[in-house]
């Protein structure tokens, strides 16, 4: 969880920075086709990545195999197939950083650009001055969505890998499946799985507290 939110935020806020403040369809257009993987089914994003990490058909996979002259096969080497589930993941819900940076980046007045431009602000100035401020509140939403997403993922890896090879990519939620389904251990499943809520939980309700924090700050 902690890697994927390393990952995204930057790249997702990196990404809305070079998208127009205004336009037409284009805009449109371009904001379409980004929330697109949000639209695909996640048993469907499993299988697609099953598809492209393929050394043989998948285009990716050809890539590294044949082209770098690596040696692909991420069902059998255990940081490939965790590489293999970030990528999927980040390719999967970047696309909803973009979005919210986005929306963050168009709420600002175009009063604080006219100010920046008469004082010959720099563009990192702009952002870390009035952009990122500004987005403050956008962005830990985000964090939320996005750590309690990423904590609680369980259909693309298990479609992709399975949780292997071996427990490599044996998540909390596809452990308590198996303790659950495939060990028929009801009793600690149901003790696992309140303590996998508490631990969701207690982390949603100190990344709220922290939004509220920042939303008081920008009220004063």
């Amino acid at each position: 969880s902690g890697l994927v939110l390393l990952i995204e935020l930057p790249l997702g806020v990196a990404i809305a920075l070079t998208m127009p403040r205004k336009g037409g369809w284009a805009i449109s257009a371009t904001l379409v086709m980004i929330a697109l993987p949000l639209l695909i089914p996640w048993n469907v994003i499993g299988t697609i990545w099953v598809i492209f990490l393929r050394p043989d058909v998948g285009l990716l996979g050809h890539f590294i195999d044949h082209t770098l002259g690596i040696h692909f096969d991420y069902p059998t080497v255990p940081i490939q197939a965790w590489i293999s589930v970030m990528m999927m993941e980040v390719w999967h819900w970047t696309p909803l950083v973009i979005l919210l940076a986005y929306a963050g980046l168009r709420s600002i007045p175009d009063a604080y650009y006219q100010a920046a431009s008469i004082d010959t602000a720099s563009p990192w100035a702009v952002f870390w001055y009035i952009q990122l401020p500004k987005m403050r509140g956008v962005l830990m939403i985000a964090v939320l969505l996005r750590f309690m997403d990423s904590f609680l993922i369980y259909t693309e890896p298990f479609v992709l890998t399975g949780g292997g090879p071996g427990d490599a990519t044996t998540f909390l939620s596809i452990y308590l499946v198996k303790l659950a389904v495939g060990e028929f251990d009801v009793g600690k499943a149901a003790a696992f799985s309140i303590i996998y809520f508490l631990i969701v939980l207690v982390f949603s309700y100190v990344f709220y507290q922290v939004l509220l924090r920042a939303q008081r700050g920008e009220v004063r």
